[in-house]
């Protein structure tokens, strides 16, 4: 391993490159052009990320069950990726990518690739029985494509579906537009009834594989040289996703090439940075909830469907999944015009298909804009690349020298009939309910030097520009309202300012909810713990399990069997609610009923006494640091639990702080008996008026369980501490 202080040398296609670490191990590549330092990044990526790239690059074609023992949901994750299918046209994109972007791959994985030939791929693989094979420009295709894909599918997908189920559990229409407002069109509950949702996909592998998508954004926002001490901008960038899985998805770096260098973070397998900042501009992406994804509800029989009086064939996609045993799993995907079936089309009834707009003709121009806004000099610049970028609806934050900020977001949006939500699935055979192409991507959200100083990573105002819908279920706003008051309430910010921000523990939720119910709530000792609590979620908080005690309440109370219970089956919409990330990146939608005098959802009783119900009990319940509810077990990617005193965590709890709703997030998602720690895995702070990035990170710069540098940032991120990176 390239050591801190102990550079090496090799001959690029350009000059000489030299591979360096410097701080807390993090890789330093100088070269003469992009092409050689990307050969350097290659060697780096594979040298710390070994495992991880190989792990990414088997989920990504649905082929860990080829290469992992047997455990629960490894089988399911694959079955599910194939049923994606993700790459219909991948030779199609393989040929769109231009001359010098194609040279730049290329070197990326000569780099990967010299690296295994001459070091080979680390005892962990081969304990494994993973052998690894050469890497590919189509690896870096796929798993660009990979990663969008399941973005957009764990959260867009999964609410359409969360919709139709709480019409099968017996919710009316009244009901459901009272938690969606934005549903434009008449709900026909008897068709959303009768649809064969297929079963939800579980297991720690799935939520791997959610964890890794990494874009969802926490604390990201952009200021002007009026509101920071250097008066130059102020970019902060937060991604959020798995931090009990280490190591994290994302790796720090910094690139220098002539007249420029670029810090900040990448994921291995991709040879750009990512969110980060050259000598020019700043830049931060973060997922902007826009809609790409809808479903169309097809009636089948036999294996076809139906349009008018004819029952036309699916068109059928075989793919074979082989097993570590030496058997195999076929596994066939039904296409049509609108997208790919959910479920096999042979017992009569009516499904769900899923239109996803970049499912073909993306991926090529989306590496070809990654390696652009490495070497923008402007905002403007930075914006026009990033309309280019279509596999995924992100919200770009960006700076630059010259002071300047703007925000841009990207996407390929379907251009809907008007009085289309997109969050209700509408019959295919329907013709008028058929969109008319695809947004032009200079009419995508765009936002420059606003008066106001500052932007943040989601606005009110991209939700709808002129006839175009492009976000039919923005985030809770809790995070970005926090964040408004504090800027608006500080005359200067300064990188540390930024840093104190980025972990702030304050809930505008619980402050909201508490407020509202404070009448209600006895002069009892949990009572006063609750009403005196200083709304910030530390691990020591007792207030904070108090409140987290009473708002599981009021969801059972007023969304459970109290609320919608009609069928046995309302406690499902529960237990699926509070599971689910969605309800923790959407949870106002439930709040707007929580603060409501008077709703659809009171069926029992008045609003009044519910939640005076819910209050009694949670007030009963006992009490504890919440740091003791939340907590996590780190576990190794690949080895998971095992060897976790050997690795130096002993099986230890961590405590973590933070909430759905607070700037600095942390929860856990559980699923089927399995618990996943969600938090910020990339942060980064960049002040235009100096060098460099300020960044944190969980984990260490390795995968490599016994290396030195694979917990190595751990403690720094607990403490909110951030290593300087330039």
């Amino acid at each position: 391993m390239i050591k801190v202080g102990k550079p090496l040398s090799r001959e690029g296609s350009d000059g000489v490159i030299e591979l360096s670490r410097f701080g807390r191990g993090t890789s330093r590549i100088s070269a003469s052009s992009m092409k050689d330092a990307l050969y350097g990044l290659g060697q780096f990526h594979i040298e710390d990320r070994r495992i991880q790239m190989v792990l990414m690059r088997l989920a990504s074609r649905g082929q860990l069950s080829q290469y992992l023992s047997p455990r629960p949901g490894i089988l399911e994750a694959d079955i599910y990726i194939r049923q994606l299918l993700l790459f219909p046209d991948l030779e199609a994109q393989m040929k769109r990518i231009n001359k010098r972007t194609l040279a730049c791959l290329e070197a990326y994985v000569a780099g990967i690739n010299d690296f295994l030939n001459e070091r080979g791929s680390g005892w962990e693989l081969k304990l494994s029985g993973i052998e690894v094979a050469p890497w590919t420009v189509r690896d870096v295709l796929a798993l660009t494509k990979a990663i969008s894909g399941m973005t957009l599918f764990d959260f867009q997908g999964k609410m359409e579906k969360f919709i139709v189920k709480l019409v099968q559990r017996g919710v009316d229409s009244e009901s459901l537009k009272e938690l969606f407002p934005g549903i434009k069109e008449k709900i026909d509950l008897e068709l959303l009834k009768n649809i064969k949702l297929p079963p939800e996909p579980r297991g720690h592998a799935l939520e791997w594989l959610s964890g890794i998508t990494g874009f969802r954004g926490g604390s990201n926002f952009v200021v002007s040289g009026t509101h920071s001490s250097s008066e130059k901008p102020i970019l902060a960038g937060d991604l959020l996703g798995t931090v009990s899985s280490l190591p994290s998805t994302w790796y720090d770096t910094v690139l220098e090439i002539p007249g420029n260098r670029i810090s900040g973070f990448t994921i291995p397998g991709i040879p750009a940075i990512l969110m980060g900042r050259s000598d020019y501009i700043s830049y931060s992406p973060a997922f902007s909830y826009g809609n790409m994804v809808d479903y169309r509800i097809e009636e089948c029989s036999g294996g076809k469907f139906r349009r008018g009086r004819q029952w036309l064939p699916f068109d059928v996609h075989r793919e074979s999944i082989e097993l570590k045993q030496g058997e195999s799993e076929v596994v066939e995907i039904y296409e049509n015009e609108h997208g790919i079936l959910e479920g096999a089309p042979f017992e009569d009834g009516f499904y769900l298909v899923r239109s996803w707009s970049a499912q073909r003709g993306c991926g090529a121009a989306d590496l070809d804009a990654a390696l652009k806004l490495m070497e923008a000099k402007t905002v403007r610049e930075a914006m026009r690349i990033c309309r280019h970028i279509e596999v995924m609806p992100l919200s770009f934050l960006i700076a630059d020298i010259s002071g300047n900020i703007g925000r841009q977001m990207t996407g390929k949006f379907f251009k809907r009939p008007k009085n289309q939500s997109g969050l209700i699935p509408l019959p295919g055979w329907e013709r008028r309910h058929n969109s008319s192409g695809f947004v032009e991507m200079m009419r995508l959200p765009w936002e420059y030097n606003p008066e106001r100083g500052y932007l943040l990573q989601n606005r009110e105002e991209d939700k709808e520009k002129g006839e175009f819908l492009f976000v039919n279920l923005p985030p809770s706003p809790y995070g970005d309202d926090r964040m408004e008051r504090i800027i608006r309430g500080r005359k200067k910010l300064d990188p540390e300012v930024a840093k104190d921000l980025q972990y702030d523990l304050y809930s505008l939720q619980a402050f909201e909810i508490i407020s509202h119910l404070e009448e209600l709530i006895p002069n009892s000792e949990p009572g006063v713990k609750l009403k005196s609590w200083d709304y910030r979620y530390g691990s020591n908080s007792q207030g904070a399990v108090i409140f987290e005690n009473l708002y599981r309440t009021l969801l059972e109370i007023i969304f459970g069997r109290h609320g919608s219970g009609e069928t046995s089956d309302a406690d499902d919409i529960l237990s699926y609610i509070c599971g689910n990330d969605l309800f923790r990146d959407h949870c106002d939608i439930f709040d707007r009923v929580i603060l409501s005098e008077k709703s659809h959802w009171f069926k029992r009783a008045s609003g009044r006494d519910l939640k005076r119900i819910a209050i009694d009990r949670a007030l009963a319940m006992a009490v504890k640091p919440y740091g003791k509810s939340l907590f996590t077990r780190f576990q190794h990617i690949l080895f998971h639990g095992r060897f976790s005193s050997l690795l130096g965590f002993g099986g230890r709890r961590f405590p973590l702080s933070g909430s759905r709703a607070t700037i600095h997030r942390g929860y856990l998602s559980r699923h089927s008996g399995e618990e996943i720690a969600i938090g910020s895995a990339a942060r980064m702070i960049a002040d235009m008026g100096g060098e460099g990035i300020h960044a944190n990170s969980p984990g260490g710069t390795s995968d490599r369980p016994l290396c030195k540098l694979y917990k190595n940032n751990m403690e720094a991120w607990f403490r909110g501490c951030y290593r300087k990176v330039l």
